[in-house]
């Protein structure tokens, strides 16, 4: 099965646009949104298709398949107008691999404890990560599909269960990187 891994969408029209896109494409098995979905915060300047109204409009049509978390921009009209509840901290199970889902900005790479196999799969800094820490523990960061920092392209990965394999895409589909976790 495939996993859309997105985060910090800001009120990118055209970044929700890009999601259901892929999602046509590949017909994921769940998308997971790690946070900062419609509202770009005091700190960023607004994407310049910014529209949370669209961008709502166009993840309610794949919301069940969507896991939300909560990003430091979000609030709860956020979940109110998504019809779905957004966590500050997720596991879920995939393949007998833990996965901890969280923005990142509550729950850090540097005081989260990474435990035996598992994945930390967080957003919030718009700088994509792809770390093995040691045969069984991973950092996993997909950086902005909108607003990314650094010089850094917009990105978004894409988890291939079968082959346990990241994969990290430029809006353009073009493979930046990739990263085992087998």
């Amino acid at each position: 099965m495939l996993y859309l891994i997105v985060s910090d969408i800001h009120g990118a029209k055209s970044s929700a646009e890009k999601i259901l896109l892929l999602d046509n494409k590949y017909n994921f098995s769940s998308i997971l949104v790690l946070g900062d979905i419609n509202y770009n915060g005091a700190r960023n300047v607004p994407p310049a298709d910014y529209s949370p109204i669209d961008v709502t409009k166009i993840l309610k049509n794949i919301k069940e398949k969507c896991i939300f978390i909560r990003g430091n921009c979000d609030s709860r009209v956020d979940e109110f107008v998504l019809e779905k509840k957004f966590h500050d901290i997720k596991k879920i199970k995939i393949k007998n691999r833990k996965f901890i889902l969280t923005h990142g900005d509550l729950y850090t790479k540097d005081n989260y404890k990474i435990k035996k196999s598992q994945v930390f799969l967080y957003g919030h800094t718009h700088i994509y990560e792809l770390t093995k820490l040691n045969k069984n523990r991973f950092v996993i960061n997909p950086g902005s599909i909108s607003l990314p920092k650094n010089n850094n392209p917009r990105t978004y990965l894409i988890f291939d269960d079968e082959n346990e394999l990241f994969s990290l895409y430029n809006i353009d589909d073009v493979l930046i990187g990739s990263l085992s976790i087998k």
